[in-house]
């Protein structure tokens, strides 16, 4: 008789079978997916998973970095057009102050105008006092050289040929003794404020004699 060998299953080592072998591989993939190390083979993926050449990363890079040159020269030029705007601003700010600064001087200065007339008046008059008489003129000279310095120059036409802009003709006299349009006398004196104009003069002017 032919014998017939058995063969010995050792039950702690139980030989591989297919299904456990598909397990092992799944589990053995699901740890390289979670591990970032699993082979693009063995995943079975398209295309579209595999990373960019390196010809598409140059192209990406130099629209990124076009697309910020031109952030920045908008942004250099918002700059530039803020700060020409804000200096404009300031110098016009600074004019403007300097102006009302100037209007409000010179309406105070205009103000005063009456007062250096009524003080020319009273010391053209004849005083039976001197001693007030000094002290007048002393208190008008003082008030001039205060006004002076902030700017007032007087206007001392006498003399002059006639000027509509700086004059005001309250009398016309026919004579010979005086070139026609000159200016005989001043009834009021002009003044101007900071190189401006800031009264006429009221002025007695000669004309030349009519010839019958």
């Amino acid at each position: 008789m032919r014998s017939k060998k058995h063969q010995t299953l050792n039950l702690n080592n139980p030989p591989d079978l297919p299904e456990q072998k598909a397990v092992q591989i799944n589990e053995d993939w699901i740890e390289g997916r979670e591990a970032g190390t699993t082979p693009v083979a063995d995943l079975g993926t398209e295309s579209d998973d595999l990373p960019p050449s390196t010809g598409e990363l140059l192209k990406e890079v130099a629209a990124e970095r076009d697309r910020l040159q031109l952030e920045k020269a908008d942004l250099q030029d918002q700059l530039l057009r803020g700060h020409a705007e804000f200096q404009n601003f300031r110098k016009r700010v600074e004019r403007e102050r300097l102006e009302l600064s100037e209007y409000a001087s010179t309406e105070a200065v205009r103000a005063l105008l009456p007062i250096l007339d009524d003080f020319e008046r009273a010391l053209s008059a004849k005083s039976e006092d001197p001693e007030y008489a000094k002290g007048m003129d002393l208190i008008y000279q003082r008030l001039v050289e205060s006004l002076k310095k902030l700017g007032l120059e007087p206007i001392d036409p006498k003399g002059a040929v006639f000027d509509p802009h700086v004059h005001h003709a309250v009398e016309m006299v026919e004579t010979d003794s005086a070139a026609d349009q000159t200016v005989l006398g001043v009834y009021q004196r002009g003044y101007n404020f900071k190189g401006r104009l800031l009264r006429v003069a009221m002025v007695k002017v000669a004309v030349a004699a009519t010839k019958y």
